[in-house]
């Protein structure tokens, strides 16, 4: 199990309302539509290539190139609205709710390099 700081900092006997809960897992990379279109056109490439290897292998290349450019994209935007979260805070004026904020996108931020890191 590992440790939830969130959970840690709040009063004991206080319980999580369940919109507060945690998903399962992190969220995808990609949308489900442009995963199922690329694991499609790689799907084709495996079962035409006895019959057109070359074609096949083609067809593998330039869904590895899709799939690629999608998750860049997708990255690109996550780190764009992560930086937006903080980066037009003003450094002079310290909240506790922008503590927060910079917390919570510290949690992406780490959440989804280690992610980049396992791939």
């Amino acid at each position: 199990m590992m440790y939830d700081q969130t959970r840690a900092q709040q009063p004991a006997g206080q319980n999580r309302v369940p919109s507060e809960r945690r998903t399962p897992g992190p969220e995808p990379l990609l949308p489900s539509g442009e995963r199922d279109q690329v694991l499609q056109r790689l799907r084709h490439a495996l079962n035409t290539f006895a019959d057109t290897p070359r074609d096949a292998l083609q067809e593998a290349e330039s869904a590895y190139d899709e799939a690629t450019a999608h998750l860049a994209s997708a990255l690109a935007a996550r780190r764009d609205l992560l930086r937006a979260a903080w980066a037009d805070q003003d450094p002079e004026a310290q909240a506790e709710s922008e503590s927060e904020e910079f917390r919570n996108a510290l949690r992406q931020y780490r959440e989804i390099t280690q992610r980049l890191l396992q791939l």
